[in-house]
């Protein structure tokens, strides 16, 4: 077995950059060989572990060498980045969402296809105890036929953090409170119960029309191919801070609900003859969902890139289960006028 480093290399040195960073440094067997931002580095706070280069173009043509790089620049650029990426000869992973459409992620499935290469897309929340004991639930089929699925996202987004992101609440760079914010949690229902389709919405801005080009609220019902109905309500226009972000299961056996500000606490569970085991404690997370100490579920996610690459696993989110997000994004969006305004 190769004893060489995974090489890596980050696009874009924000919040997220800088975590990735830290996760190659902190997994066994990869090295952070590289990293680029528009930014100077003397304005990014990062480490001099690394060359640092202005743009993309100079990073990939001065390090061949790179095994993967992580796409953590703004939501627009992901697609036109990691297809740079995957033409210069590299892995990739990329930070939710994938694309801003299905057409931008189906290139980059394409020419990863064509090049050999993964696109791994970063789904961490998959790993929290809590999602992991109901995929468990829901795949074992202790809750018999599923009826009803419920998802709330209610957070606040406010000037405080618009006004330091200056491409969050553009049409072209953000894309849209689905795309952004909640995202991770459609993932999350795409994963535990397969598509879903026939989409009705209805979408508002409240409180963003100052700082954003598109919705902070909005309702979505839908039906999942497997049969069941879904509903889906979000907002960025909760006062002060954010409230739950919560999925509760109606089925043939019993009833559960996960909630707490990150869909990270089992706030109820009574199924039929079952007994909910004890589950491992949740990462602790800030208001704007930014988790602390072991950085989320990230780690799993570079485990994973690892492990895959080594040939001793298997990729646990690719590029089809990223393209997918999007898709049901686009077709949510797509189901109402999202240039929708509520005036007061």
């Amino acid at each position: 077995m190769t004893t060489t480093p995974l090489k890596f290399a980050v696009i874009g040195l924000g919040h997220i950059g800088k975590r990735h960073a830290e996760m190659v440094r902190r997994q066994p067997g990869c090295a952070l060989v590289a990293g680029c931002d528009v930014r100077p580095k003397s304005a990014l706070d990062v480490q001099d572990d690394f060359s640092f280069y202005p743009g993309v173009n100079e990073m990939l043509a001065a390090h061949p060498e790179v095994d993967v790089v992580c796409i953590c620049t703004p939501n627009g650029l992901h697609a036109p980045q990691a297809l740079q990426a995957l033409e210069a000869g590299h892995h990739v992973i990329i930070e939710k969402p994938m694309a801003l459409t299905r057409a931008d992620g189906e290139a980059v499935l394409h020419k990863a296809l064509e090049l050999g290469k993964q696109v791994f897309c970063v789904m961490q929340n998959r790993y929290s105890p809590p999602s992991i004991w109901l995929k468990d639930l829901v795949s074992s089929g202790v809750m018999g036929k599923v009826h009803m699925v419920q998802v709330n996202c209610f957070w606040n987004r406010d000037d405080r953090y618009y006004s330091k992101i200056p491409w969050k609440g553009t049409m072209d760079l953000d894309g849209g409170t689905l795309f952004t914010q909640f995202s991770h949690f459609i993932d999350i229902v795409y994963w535990l119960f397969g598509d879903m389709g026939e989409f009705n919405a209805r979408f508002a801005d409240f409180n963003h029309g100052h700082n954003t080009a598109f919705e902070d609220s909005g309702l979505v019902t839908f039906e999942f191919v497997k049969g069941g109905l879904g509903t889906l309500q979000f907002s960025t226009a909760v006062a002060e801070t954010n409230f739950e972000s919560s999925l509760t299961i109606i089925a043939e056996r019993g009833t559960v609900k996960v909630g707490g500000q990150y869909m990270n606490e089992v706030e109820y569970c009574n199924i039929q003859d079952y007994e909910m085991p004890e589950l491992p404690p949740s990462n602790p997370a800030n208001d704007y969902g930014h988790y602390k100490g072991s950085a989320a579920n990230h780690g799993y996610v570079f485990q994973n890139v690892f492990d895959t690459l080594r040939g001793e696993g298997t990729i646990s989110t690719n590029a089809l289960e990223g393209l997918k997000v999007v898709d049901i994004i686009e077709r949510m969006y797509s189901a109402a006028d999202r240039g929708l305004k509520v005036k007061r």
